[in-house]
């Protein structure tokens, strides 16, 4: 794994840094500051008190450690936000300044770029405490019974932010953990009022790219004469033309071990300099070979290897409306409105969600995206019982299928080397969202330290979805049937040529359902005159598309009916199994479910097999029910695969969590990335996942973990072009025993529309007559 330096200050949670840190870091300087106040009568919670320590380098003492606080009115409670609120903007502005202020030197402090400054997620006990006694649903049920009594806390512990920073001087990175008690201090003038816990230094890593980063690499590359000159032998001699999308190394050898930070762009030439919106995609530039050293910003490496010729201009290519893409839009699209006259189902309360017996919280963080946090199902006289801690999309990878330059080196990390949560949109209600819509904004920090907000940014409405459940008896002709309606809560974000759209779908059956809809502009290559290529699709003269495949990671942090503090849970795999024939099977028609319980990590790596129906069950070790049989929730795969590349593959050495569908384990609040934190010109050899389960940990009553990896091998069709209409793959959390029956059958019927002649539709002016089959047979 990627070394941490020795010299480092308080290290306040072991999830701050990666694994090492605790070694690299004195006991005492692993104790953290609680200050936890208790109500009169109790006693106090049983928290370490910091002591004082040296500072790093990194750290200038008289501002992270002696912070002035004159004049600031301390709250009576540590914070107003839920301890699992996403930073707001204030908070993001006082722990970049508090850092920013520690820096050793002027020149360390100059050279600072802010990758990510999140939420430093606390311990799940502070988090039940806070459900129960400070923040909805306010239910001291969540925490387990005492000797005596609730210990009830009169404020909660501070926020912590984490940071992740460059140094473009230094080419280092380092991890900050900032506590941010007084930030409402902010307010009213005066400097930060946060303080520095610990930062350290994480040797051998390059952290994700940023956007501005992007915007000097392509400036750099178009004033590269050498570059001006290849384009001019193609043709082109105005730059306005030219788009040039940074793209990381990987790593393939030596040369692009983390030393240098580094880009190998890919470049795209339009046609028509006055048109914003035209497709520059339709026209890649091939045998231009370039490299960026990305902390110096200039092109070290630059080769001229082979005139491909420009692809004709396309006229298919665009797909802006009517006129302005050269052809004309449909004329019989009517309106579809959706309506809600009484509002919405759900309720909201900050980042708290209740809706159809389901309660969480939606958090959101630059590399992931969106969060599901703290799910659970209220159950009648049964209460809220838990489901899963936490739900998100940690990491995705898009290998490509030519072994052909520059297509082999196209396999991008996009969450760990761009960021999912950072490329989202603002969406746009009637375009990405429909009906009654609630829109939570996220805030992150740029490259320079900036706070930018994307409204709008996580979309949140009801679905009617067809049919719920339905039966006629036929002997009466009396039917019941119930509409189904869920719940969606979703972002969307775009990595260069690709959308992702990402959907958590909340029923009311009790299943949750994670989507991933797929769609945007195909990434092309060029052929010369005549050629072909069988590694991809020929969608237009001069041009085709790679194949490629799209692999996305969701990491589920389960709790199926475990309270806080409790570690209950297992998994067991489901097989269905054909009998042989046999005196118990006379008439060869015999199949049966078999389990398997998965006792260890290690064999707990398993692949999906449609043929034997196989599923996995995350189960209560301690809750039963009616039947006697334990609780428990499914995961049922959808459409899905394996890599197609060979298992030497050097894109599979930092991505070695592809060769398995489901991993399994034991929860550790330092394993939050399959690929490790810094999959970016990673030279370590399955870092991540690969790594953890060699631990071979037990997994038969304790804090489980799903890793589900689904992927989709995306053939390119003429179909896909000039933009690909969305492809769809996911997977199902459906409840297996966890209710005594259907938690769908108190469902109201809606309001039938037998008799409203007016809305059936006609043909040829005649209305339908209403068919009653079985009514007439009896």
């Amino acid at each position: 794994m990627a070394t941490i330096a020795k010299e480092a200050t308080l290290c306040c949670d072991s999830a701050t840094v990666p694994r090492k840190v605790a070694a690299a870091v004195s006991p005492s300087a692993t104790e953290a500051v609680h200050d936890w106040s208790v109500a009169a009568g109790g006693d106090h919670l049983d928290q370490p008190q910091n002591k004082k320590s040296g500072a790093a380098p990194l750290i200038r003492n008289e501002h992270s450690a002696n912070a002035s606080t004159k004049g600031i009115q301390i709250m009576p409670r540590a914070q107003t936000s839920h301890p699992l609120d996403p930073l707001s903007a204030a908070e993001i502005a006082v722990a970049v300044a508090t850092v920013r202020a520690a820096g050793a030197t002027p020149e360390v402090r100059d050279s600072m770029r802010f990758i990510e400054v999140v939420l430093l997620e606390p311990e799940k006990h502070v988090v039940a405490l806070a459900d129960a006694y400070f923040f909805p649903p306010f239910q001291p049920s969540l925490l387990p019974r005492t000797k005596g009594g609730p210990v009830i806390p009169s404020k909660l512990p501070p926020r912590r932010a984490r940071l992740v920073v460059y140094n473009k001087k230094s080419n280092q990175t380092s991890i900050w953990i900032v506590e941010l008690t007084q930030v409402h201090a902010t307010t009213r003038g005066g400097h930060h009022k946060g303080k520095v816990i610990s930062s350290q230094v994480v040797k051998d890593v390059q952290p994700p790219m940023d956007a501005v980063e992007y915007a000097e690499c392509e400036a750099v590359v178009k004033d590269h004469p050498p570059f001006r000159e290849a384009m001019k032998k193609r043709g082109v001699e105005d730059m306005d033309l030219v788009m040039v999308d940074a793209w990381c190394v990987g790593y393939y050898s030596e040369a692009d071990a983390p030393s240098r930070r580094l880009a190998k762009p890919l470049i795209f030439c339009r046609t028509e300099s006055d048109c914003p919106m035209e497709n520059g995609y339709a026209r890649p530039v091939e045998g231009i070979h370039v490299v960026v050293d990305m902390q110096n910003m200039v092109v070290i490496e630059f080769e001229d290897r082979k005139l491909v010729p420009l692809p004709p201009a396309d006229p298919l290519r665009n797909y802006t409306p009517g006129e302005t893409r050269g052809g004309v839009d449909r004329s019989d699209v009517k309106p579809l409105h959706i309506i809600q006259p009484e509002g919405p189902s759900f309720r909201v309360n900050g980042h708290y969600v209740e809706w159809q017996k389901w309660n969480f919280r939606i958090g959101f963080t630059p590399r992931e995206g969106l969060v599901i946090h703290s799910v659970a199902y209220v159950d009648g006289n049964r209460g809220r019982r838990p489901v899963a801690h936490r739900l998100s999309f940690v990491e995705m990878v898009v290998p490509y299928g030519d072994p052909n330059e520059p297509h082999y080196r196209k396999n991008a990390f996009d969450a760990g080397e761009d960021g999912l949560g950072k490329n989202a949109h603002s969406l746009k209600k009637g375009c990405d969202c429909l009906g009654y819509i609630k829109y939570f904004d996220s805030h992150f920090t740029n490259f320079t330290g900036g706070v930018e907000t994307i409204e709008n940014c996580v979309c949140m409405h009801e679905e009617d979805y067809g049919i719920l459940w339905k039966h006629q008896d036929w002997r009466t002709g009396l039917a019941e049937v119930r509409r189904c309606r869920r719940l969606t809560v979703s972002f969307i974000c775009t990595v260069a040529n690709y959308e992702y759209g990402f959907y958590w779908h909340f029923y009311q059956d009790g299943k949750i359902e994670a989507e991933v809809k797929l769609t945007g502009i195909l990434s092309l290559g060029a052929l010369q005159p005549g050629e072909s290529r069988k590694y991809g699709t020929t969608i237009a003269p001069g041009l085709y598309a790679p194949v490629h495949q799209h692999f996305f990671v969701a990491r589920m942090n389960m709790a199926v009916d475990c309270k806080s503090g409790e570690a209950y849970n297992q998994v067991a795999e489901v097989n269905v199994k054909v009998e042989e024939p046999g005196k118990d099977n006379v008439h060869n028609n015999a199949f049966s479910a078999e389990e398997t319980l998965l006792k260890s990590e290690l064999q707990a790596m398993r692949d999906i097999d449609p043929l034997s129906a196989r599923h996995w069950i995350v189960r209560n070790t301690r809750t039963v029910n009616r039947t006697g049989q334990l609780t428990g929730y499914k995961l049922i795969p959808g459409s899905n695969c394996l890599p197609l590349a060979s298992p030497e593959a050097k894109f599979l050495r930092r991505a070695a969590f592809l060769k398995h569908n489901l991993w399994v384990t034991p929860y550790a609040c330092d394993e939050n990335f399959p690929g490790g934190e810094f999959p970016n010109q990673n030279p370590r050899v399955g870092e991540g996942l690969a790594t953890w389960v060699k631990q071979n940990r037990s997994l038969e009553e304790t804090d489980i973990v799903l890793w589900y990896v689904f992927g989709i091998t995306h053939v390119p069709r003429l179909e896909d072009w000039p933009v690909m209409p969305v492809e769809r793959i996911g997977f199902m959390l459906q409840p297996h025993g966890f209710f005594n029956c259907s938690p769908a059958v108190d469902v109201p019927p809606n309001v039938c529309e037998l008799d409203g002649k007016e809305s059936d539709v006609k043909d040829n002016g005649v209305a339908k007559p209403i068919a009653n089959g079985m009514m007439a047979k009896l």
